[in-house]
């Protein structure tokens, strides 16, 4: 790629509300992770000064010091789902950092969250605050990044499912495909209630045998297939077939449609719900 898009944050707050911000960004990362489907092992690991770096002897042990009781209370907090580990010298030249590090599927290890302490820039852009005291501060600067480069986790989450997204995620989450002719007006009908729910639908009236679509769309990890025919059509059912497994569920469209809309629904729109 010529370049990337990386979901980068910034977070200003004072050295007394660092350790508050950076589990905040730690619970953010590990329910987005969760829900991406990435709920095995993560390692979170604690960057330490670099040998050429910004600011003050004093800073850096205050961060760092922070920064490592977080770490405990990560690993407190987070039981066998997370492990911890000191990165010694490797954090940026401007602050200490975490890095979480996502397993997937066949079990590759990816860096992807980060959480950067800043010591430089609040600095250079002269950034401050009026104290409890009436003195002015310098703040503390934090970089939040949860997935990372967008691209590069994208290609993580395919490769994590093999294709094979759950319905909320996969871009195309249903086709109506028709046995006959006979259901090709019916498969309208359905298609059209299904776009009207806010699923993301096709239709395939292709004059073609109903193995070979499913083939067809089996192979493109469709999750799942809305089969019509004449009976359907005429008894206002829909043969539900998903992908990855060999049978079929027959139920009314409306019920259909909504056990589909309820599986489409993204986690976090089910947790504010």
């Amino acid at each position: 790629m010529r370049g990337f898009t990386q979901d980068d944050a910034h977070v200003f707050c004072t050295e007394e509300q660092l350790a508050d911000e950076c589990l905040k960004i730690n619970d953010l990362i590990l329910s987005t992770y969760d829900d991406f489907g990435f709920d095995g092992k993560l390692v979170v690991k604690l960057s330490t000064r670099p040998e050429k770096r910004v600011g003050t002897d004093a800073a850096w042990d205050h961060a760092e010091a922070v920064m490592s009781k977080v770490l405990e209370q990560i690993k407190a907090k987070s039981g066998n789902r997370v492990e911890t580990a000191v990165n010694p010298g490797e954090g940026a030249f401007y602050g200490p950092k975490f890095e979480y590090v996502l397993r997937d599927a066949i079990g590759r290890d990816w860096q992807c969250g980060t959480t950067q302490v800043d010591f430089n820039l609040p600095e250079r852009f002269g950034a401050f605050y009026i104290d409890a005291d009436g003195s002015k501060k310098t703040p503390v600067m934090v970089h939040r990044a949860i997935c990372g480069s967008l691209e590069r986790f994208t290609g993580i989450l395919l490769e994590h499912f093999a294709g094979h997204l759950p319905l909320w995620l996969s871009p195309v989450q249903a086709v109506v495909a028709t046995i006959t002719q006979d259901g090709d007006d019916y498969a309208a009908e359905v298609l059209k209630a299904v776009r009207k729910a806010g699923l993301r639908a096709n239709a395939d009236i292709r004059n073609e045998k109903i193995n070979y679509k499913v083939r067809e769309h089996s192979l493109a990890k469709i999750p799942a297939l809305l089969v019509v025919g004449k009976k359907e059509a005429a008894e206002r059912l829909v043969s539900i077939r998903r992908l990855g497994s060999e049978g079929q569920t027959v139920m009314p469209l409306d019920e259909a449609i909504k056990m589909l809309v309820a599986e489409a629904t993204p986690p976090d729109v089910k947790r504010a719900g």
